[in-house]
């Protein structure tokens, strides 16, 4: 055997190291389809590495494991909409494939359906950035439910408060009663 052979052969394999992407870069690319916060095929091919073609080509070999709470098909309204917010195409092409949207579970299987390191690193990433989403949505819900607590009570007491001031108003200025005019009129005796 040739000894440059036989030392690569000796070496470990070489580990891939992920580089996590910012935080922003991938809430960037959360979107709200039907009610839910969704990853679009094509952002997440790019995330992991692949093409678009090849992360479909692995859903469908295995789209038992995606039932319709992990992952949804845009429809054509949907993927037009999608494009015009997100220039992805130019003028005049129309879309050849509808988008796959996967929620943050549909993300997960994703990284075991695709078995790359890099996948299964970045779904990791990913599936982090939602846990940190929906933490820091819940906490603003409590501050939202305690302003509308505090709102409620503050309406009650603007009608109270213009009582108070209607009520103050009349006492500083008293209505006066209808004199009569001073002097001397002739034809009163």
């Amino acid at each position: 055997m040739n000894p440059a052979l036989q030392t690569l052969a000796m070496e470990p394999p070489a580990h891939y190291t992920a580089v996590a992407p910012p935080d922003a870069a991938i809430t960037g690319r959360i979107h709200i389809i039907r009610g839910q916060r969704v990853m679009l095929d094509r952002d997440l091919s790019e995330l992991y590495g692949g093409t678009a073609k090849t992360l479909k080509q692995a859903v469908r070999r295995n789209i038992e494991r995606f039932p319709e709470d992990f992952m949804f098909e845009l429809t054509m309204e949907e993927a037009e909409a999608s494009r015009s917010q997100f220039v992805t195409l130019n003028r005049g092409q129309n879309i050849k494939y509808l988008p796959f949207a996967f929620t943050e579970h549909g993300i997960l299987m994703l990284a075991n359906v695709l078995r790359s390191e890099q996948a299964v690193a970045m779904s990791i990433h990913i599936i982090r950035v939602f846990t940190r989403m929906r933490e820091l949505l819940l906490s603003n819900n409590d501050v939202i439910t305690k302003l509308k607590e505090l709102e409620s009570r503050l309406t009650g007491h603007d009608e109270e408060i213009q009582a108070i001031f209607d009520h103050l108003t009349a006492l500083v200025s008293p209505t006066e009663q209808a004199r009569k005019p001073i002097g001397f009129k002739p034809g009163e005796a």
